[in-house]
């Protein structure tokens, strides 16, 4: 059982405006240095090093050597998890600004390794309805209908050790659950070979191609083609 102390550590890390931009940024699954998350966070270097000392130490980031760099990325799939439930709770308690960018993120974003957004939210719900998910609060499992959908559009689930084969996340700006796990990060994947969405430089926002919103409608039901428009 986690501890009160232990709990109140990781809160107090997790506090820090400073600290809450370097953990947003990393929330696409990228890596940066040191410098990079300075500049993102607005402040020094020297500053910056104390902050990703604090966050490491309270797990919350992991740190990789390449040479003579050093990077930075969020802990876990887990940790991403709990910074987009953190999100959904600040957004609801003050509504986010509205304006492409953020347009742009509510349609379809990257989770960590994951789809969030309205996009990824539509295709839980439809998997669901169609009965080819089975999901709960606490996780998920694929109906036999549902394993041939992943089959046809060739998505690959690998085994990962340790990592629920399903979860729900809480998203953020749509306040439901979009999906987690190795499921979710096969379907990202499969997406973006695909060519269905694309990553949108120094953002975590993705666009949906045409050749997306043609096969998010046939593969799921789902008709992006007013959402994205209103999102440009």
């Amino acid at each position: 059982m986690v501890s009160t102390a232990a709990l109140a550590e990781t809160a107090a890390a997790l506090g820090d405006p400073a600290r809450a931009g370097m953990l947003a940024a990393l929330m696409d699954g990228r890596a940066l240095t040191a410098g990079e998350l300075a500049r993102v966070a607005g402040v020094a270097p020297t500053t910056a090093s104390g902050h990703l000392a604090r966050l490491v130490e309270a797990g919350l980031l992991a740190v990789e050597r390449q040479g003579r760099h050093r990077y930075h990325r969020l802990a876990s799939p887990e940790v991403a998890r709990v910074l987009e439930g953190l999100m959904a709770l600040s957004g609801a308690r003050r509504p986010p600004r509205t304006g492409p960018r953020d347009a742009a993120l509510r349609e379809a974003r990257t989770c960590y390794d994951h789809l969030a957004g309205r996009v990824a939210v539509g295709i839980a719900d439809a998997m669901v309805a169609r009965g080819q998910l089975d999901l709960a609060p606490d996780g998920g499992a694929l109906t036999e209908s549902g394993a041939v959908l992943l089959a046809r559009l060739g998505v690959a689930v690998p085994a990962a050790p340790g990592r629920p084969f399903c979860r729900p996340c809480l998203d953020w700006s749509e306040r439901r659950p979009h999906l987690a796990g190795a499921l979710g990060a096969a379907l990202c994947r499969r997406c973006l070979e695909l060519g269905w969405v694309r990553r949108v430089a120094g953002s975590r926002a993705l666009s949906v191609t045409p050749a997306g919103r043609l096969g998010l409608r046939e593969a799921f039901g789902l008709d992006q083609s007013a959402a994205i428009s209103a999102a440009r």
